[in-house]
């Protein structure tokens, strides 16, 4: 079954029809969540909320590409649970403040098994989320600019400039890290 015929079906209240979309789309809502930089953690959560609303607002959906769309929903619900999260950490941190911090093994390690990706992961995150989300859309979701402009609500234009500026700014974080890596082996 085609995307549109799956989500006529599924607006007019077949379960299956919106399970076969859960089932066709699940993959691509974890990896963008994921690369916003939620926690391994999280993802099946914030999926689950994602495709939640997803049910809620599937009558009133009329877009006519779904998985832009769905890519706006995963971003919101990213953000929300963002906000969250960092009001969860102020509030432990309150908490721990006397307390000595432990070493943790991050979970994402689970995901990323090779340094290089590791370390692009990485810097990824540092970057500044205007810049951070048109880079993972466009060359880890293959979004064009038109989609990119759609899916974060910006001026075509904005989209070219923020890829082209978080492009440099990448390029220039993971040659500070190749050269501390030659600083530390040599």
């Amino acid at each position: 079954m085609d995307d549109q015929h799956l989500i006529q079906q599924a607006q007019k209240g077949n379960l299956t029809a919106y399970e076969e979309l859960i089932q066709k789309y699940l993959p691509v809502v974890e990896r963008f969540a994921f690369q916003m930089g939620n926690s391994f953690d999280d993802i099946p959560d914030i999926s689950q909320e994602v495709f939640i609303r997803v049910y809620r607002f599937l009558h009133q959906f009329s877009h006519s590409r779904f998985t832009t769309w769905l890519y706006k929903i995963t971003l919101n619900v990213s953000r929300d649970y963002g906000r969250k999260r960092n009001q969860l950490q102020s509030k432990l941190q309150k908490m721990q403040n006397e307390s000595k911090p432990q070493e943790v093994s991050l979970p994402d390690e689970r995901i990323f098994r090779e340094e290089e990706d590791r370390i692009l992961h990485h810097c990824i995150q540092m970057l500044d989320e205007k810049y951070r989300l048109p880079i993972i859309l466009h060359y880890f979701h293959e979004k064009k600019y038109e989609e990119i402009a759609d899916i974060l609500s910006l001026n075509l234009s904005t989209v070219k400039t923020r890829l082209l500026r978080g492009k440099a700014i990448l390029k220039k974080a993971l040659m500070k890290v190749a050269e501390e890596e030659g600083t530390n082996s040599g």
